[in-house]
């Protein structure tokens, strides 16, 4: 009984996310939102944890990180069509793509410099 509810309330907490997973979501909601907004949140904990010099934090933000911009980069690219003007899910797309090169490119490097960090300290 216990789990079930857990369950519920999880599939509760978590229903705009799905639904944003499975393309159902205005695109407006989830660029700017969850994209931009979201993704501001976790640069500013990373730069955060990088001044403070919080190796553990930065470190734990990295998976953290991937698994939201996994999620984001497939939630926009399945909302694109949910907008009144196509031109705006056209652009929505193009820039995911940009987002996906990037985003590697970051998570590579900042992974790289972690792994530097930690081997010049111990």
């Amino acid at each position: 009984m216990g789990r079930s509810r857990l369950a519920a309330f999880f599939a509760a907490f978590f229903a705009p996310e799905m639904r944003a997973w499975r393309g159902e979501e205005p695109l407006w909601k989830i660029f700017w939102i969850y994209g931009v907004a979201a993704s501001g949140v976790l640069i500013v904990l990373y730069v955060l944890g990088f001044c403070l010099d919080r190796v553990a934090l930065r470190q734990m933000l990295v998976p953290c990180f991937a698994a939201y911009t996994a999620w984001i980069l497939v939630s926009v690219w399945r909302c694109a069509n949910n907008t009144q003007e196509k031109f705006w899910g056209m652009l929505a797309r193009t820039l995911t793509v940009a987002w996906a090169c990037n985003a590697i490119m970051v998570l590579v490097f900042v992974q790289l410099n972690l792994i530097t960090r930690y081997y010049l300290h111990h």
